[in-house]
C-alpha cells in the first residue's frame, strides 16, 4: 500500500514537470508581450480561479478537524508558499532579460541541490543514493542546457541563481504544510497570494495596457490553467508522499521536457545535439536511481 502511494506521488510530480516543461514555450511567447509581474499576476490568479470549484467540492467530504486552527494554518501556509513562489518567479523572469534561456534553465534547476542542503538544517534525512543522483542530474542538466558555456557570470545569472533558493524554499514549505492542511486548498490560497503580490508592482511599475493582455490570451490560459491550476496542485499532492530531495529531482525534469517541447513546437529555433540527448538520458537515469530500493545488511 505504501509503495502504491509512493508511485502515485512520483507520477504526480512527473506530470507536473511535464506540464511545466511545455509551459516554457508558452512563457517565452508571453514574455514577448507582457512584463514579468503582469504575466505572473494574471496567470496565478487564473490558477486560483480554476481550483475554486474543487475547493467547494472538497468541503462537502472533509474529515472532522478544528476549523479555526485549520483555517489559520491554511492561510499562513498559502501566504508563505505564495511569497516564496512570487519572489522566485519574479527573479527568474527578470534574470531572463539579462542571460540566455539555456543558462537560466540550468541555474534555476539547481534548486534540486539546494533542497537537500537546506533540508539538513531542518533535520531532513537524505539517503546517500539521492546525493549521487543529484550530482548525476547536475551533469546531465549542464549538458542539456548550457550550450554556450559559462565563459562569464553576469547579473542575470546571479538573479536567476537567487530564484533557485526561493524555489527550494517553496518546496520545503510545501513539504511542511501539506501534512497539516488539504493540498488543493493550500495550492488555491498560494495562487491568489502570488496574484495579489504580483499585481501591486504590475500596476505601480509596469502599467499593462489591456490590448497586450488580450494579445497574450493563449500563453496566459495555458500557464494559468495547466501550469498553475494543474501542475502546481500535482506538486502539492505529490509532495505529500515524497521526500523533498526526491521531489526536487523529479520536478527538475521540466528542463528535459522543455527541450523536447521546443523541438516539437518550435522546430525552427530548437534542435537537440548528441550532447544534449546524453544530458537528458543522465537526468532520467538519476531519477530512476532514486527509485531503486537499496537495502543495507546489518
Amino acid at each position: 500500500m505504501k509503495q502504491n502511494s509512493k508511485l502515485r506521488s512520483d507520477l504526480l510530480l512527473f506530470l507536473a514537470a511535464f506540464v511545466w516543461g511545455i509551459a516554457f514555450v508558452a512563457q517565452e511567447e508571453g514574455a514577448k508581450i507582457l512584463q514579468p509581474f503582469t504575466f505572473n499576476a494574471i496567470r496565478m490568479t487564473i490558477g486560483g480561479l480554476v481550483l475554486i470549484p474543487f475547493v467547494f467540492a472538497l468541503n462537502g467530504r472533509k474529515r472532522a478537524q478544528k476549523e479555526e486552527g485549520s483555517a489559520k494554518t491554511l492561510l499562513l501556509g498559502g501566504i508563505l508558499c505564495g511569497t516564496a513562489l512570487c519572489i522566485a518567479s519574479a527573479l527568474q523572469q527578470t534574470g531572463l532579460g539579462y542571460t540566455s534561456a539555456s543558462k537560466a534553465g540550468f541555474i534555476t534547476a539547481l534548486y534540486m541541490v539546494v533542497v537537500p542542503i537546506l533540508g539538513l538544517f531542518l533535520k531532513k534525512k537524505v539517503r546517500p543514493v539521492v546525493w549521487v543522483a543529484v550530482m548525476l542530474s547536475c551533469v546531465g542538466m549542464y549538458m542539456l542546457c548550457v550550450t554556450d558555456g559559462f565563459t562569464e557570470i553576469n547579473i542575470g545569472d546571479i538573479v536567476v541563481m537567487l530564484s533557485s533558493f526561493f524555489y527550494a524554499t517553496q518546496i520545503l514549505l510545501i513539504d511542511y504544510f501539506v501534512e497539516k492542511v488539504d493540498p488543493v486548498k493550500l495550492s488555491c490560497v498560494q495562487f491568489f497570494a502570488v496574484g495579489i503580490f504580483s499585481a501591486i508592482p504590475a500596476l505601480l511599475i509596469e502599467h499593462p495596457p489591456i490590448e497586450n493582455i488580450l494579445a497574450a490570451w493563449g500563453p496566459l490560459l495555458y500557464t494559468g490553467v495547466f501550469s498553475c491550476g494543474i501542475a502546481y496542485t500535482c506538486q502539492m499532492i505529490g509532495q505529500k508522499g515524497a521526500t523533498p530531495a526526491v521531489a526536487a529531482l523529479i520536478m527538475s525534469l521540466e528542463s528535459v521536457f522543455a527541450a523536447i517541447a521546443g523541438v516539437i513546437l518550435l522546430p525552427a529555433s530548437n534542435t537537440l545535439s548528441a550532447t544534449q540527448l546524453i544530458g537528458c538520458v543522465l537526468m532520467f537515469g538519476a531519477i530512476v536511481l532514486t527509485q531503486v530500493p537499496i537495502k543495507i545488511k546489518r
